[in-house]
Parts: C-alpha cells; structure tokens; sequence
C-alpha cells in the first residue's frame, strides 16, 4: 500500500486505499455527520481504519469542497458544518496523524493529469460542470496551489458580457456573494436558469440536454450555453494555455458535450489557432479519493510518476 485518500463530500465520507500501482486496495464508507464535533470524529474515525489496514504510516490526502484560508486555517464551505473552523487543525488533533487537505475539484484534475484522461498533458486543465462550477490546473505533475490557495475559482469569474447582452440574460447573485458569476449560468442550475428565461419551462440540466435535439426551444437554449461555456474556456485559454482540459461532473455526461463544445470554442478563439484537446474525465468516483492521496503522497516524496503513471 502506497497512500490513503479520503473523499468527503455532504452526505458520505468514503476512504481508499491505493496499492503501489495506485489500484483500489480497500475502501470504507460512512455517512457525513451534520455538525462539526461528530464530522471531525467521523474523519478521525476514517483515518484510524486507515492505519489499521496498514503496517506502515501511509501518507493521508482529504478531497472536499471548500478552501481552507491559508492565512487564519479556517475552512470555507458550503456543503460542509465546517465554515469558520480550523478543520485541518482539528481533524489532525482528533486523528493524530498528519493530513493533506486538498479542494476536491483541485484533487479531480491532478487525479486525471496523473492517472486519466491528462496522462502526459502539461498545462492540465480541469472542469467540473455539476452544481457549481471549479476546476484547478496541473503543469508538471504538481497542481498549481497560488498564493491565496482559491486558483481553480472558475465558476467565479464574471459571467462573459457578450453572450449576456445578446441573449438578455439575467445577472443574477451567486451564492458566493459575488454578482453575476459564471457559475449562476453553467453550472447545472445555471442552465435551467437559461431555460426558464428562455422557455418559462422549469427543466432539470438532464431533461434539457437529453432533449436539445428534438425541441427547437433547448436546442436555442443549448446554443447560448454553449456560447457562455465558451467565452469562459476561451478565457482559460488566453491566461493558462492548457493543452488539455479535461471535463467532469453532471454536465459532462451530456451526449455530443465534447464535439458541441470543442466547435464553439474554436469559433471564438484566434482564427488558425489551436485551442486545447477536450477530454472527458476516466477516473469516475476515484477521482477525489486518489487525488488527494497522490498529493499527500507527493509532500512526503520529491519524485512524481512517469507518463504512464507507473513509478
């Protein structure tokens, strides 16, 4: 066994064990409890089952939402009873054992750059498209942490003024406290927001996606979310030039996503220029769980994998 990474999301804690291939070895799964005492002793719990399985002290990476100030230590969340506590700390102190906590959108795309759909890529870029919107990026098999910890914020830039002008889209307060994020118009919700303004139908993301090609009205509802989509990807373009970015969460199991989307972002970038290879995600719910055990393992050792994800 090589590390260990807990997947904590707000209904269910899972823990993976990963062999030296970073193969599933053994996994646990508890329920997320609803206030902070019993969250930290649940994950507590989680790492002492983790270092019963083991005769060694493996390296422990935390996947979930959320950032952790890195200035106070306190955690912002939202779907977590942890905002304004030192849950790191804490978790630590319960456990006795030393953690790498890691935002899970950030544990997605270095899960990805290192063992999926990025193998090789560099920059790496990822998107989780579900009910909100992040992501995080990869250059070099290390995720890019920045100074204040919040890069992969994506769903919190402003949403593109081009595509909200034309389509007389509603600026609308994000939960973040912030106005007219992009995440309020494509993360899941965002495009049932579209739909509604557009349709005065109340869809879920799925009932418009699945029937886009059949319905005139989604079909015009798809095509502005695209155009949103792409003004955002056409932004990472010109600040991080990844060469791939790769796609996850809800939206990704759109049926056409990669093909719709790929021919929008190249209608909007420089003409004759590349743009990046879209890939949807391969590592499904490991993804979290193994990101952020590679994390750890990476503070513990200064070498990374080969291409292959062998070492």
């Amino acid at each position: 066994m090589i590390a260990a990474g807990i997947d904590l999301g707000g209904t269910k804690i899972e823990a993976q064990i990963f062999d030296g291939n970073w193969g599933q070895h053994a996994h646990r799964r508890i329920d997320t409890p609803k206030d902070y005492a019993g969250l930290v002793a649940a994950m507590a719990d989680q790492i002492a089952w983790i270092t019963a399985q083991s005769t060694h002290d493996l390296p422990i990476g935390i996947s979930a939402a959320g950032l952790i100030n890195p200035d106070t230590g306190l955690a912002l969340t939202a779907n977590l009873p942890a905002s304004g506590h030192p849950f790191p700390v804490d978790i630590q102190a319960a456990s006795g054992h030393l953690v790498t906590y890691i935002n899970d959108c950030r544990a997605f795309v270095l899960s990805e750059a290192t063992f999926g759909a990025a193998i090789g890529a560099s920059p790496a870029l990822g998107l989780i498209l579900g009910t909100g919107l992040a992501g995080g990026v990869v250059m070099g098999g290390h995720l890019v942490t920045g100074h204040a910890r919040v890069g992969g914020e994506f769903g919190h830039f402003p949403a593109a003024a081009g595509p909200v002008f034309t389509h007389g889209l509603p600026v609308v307060a994000c939960g973040c406290g912030r106005l007219g994020c992009t995440e309020t118009l494509l993360a899941g919700p965002g495009l049932s927001r579209i739909a509604a303004h557009v349709t005065g139908r109340t869809l879920s993301a799925e009932e418009i996606t699945n029937a886009r090609k059949t319905d005139p009205d989604l079909a015009r509802v798809w095509a502005i979310w695209l155009d949103l989509a792409a003004e955002l990807l056409v932004t990472l373009c010109f600040t991080i030039d990844p060469q791939v970015i790769v796609l996850g969460g809800g939206l990704s199991k759109a049926p056409g996503l990669i093909e719709d989307l790929t021919a929008a972002l190249r209608r909007a970038v420089f003409a004759g220029f590349r743009i990046p290879d879209l890939r949807l995600a391969q590592g499904g719910d490991a993804s979290g769980a193994r990101g952020a055990a590679f994390a750890a393992w990476q503070e513990r050792h200064a070498s990374v994998p080969s291409a292959s994800g062998g070492f």
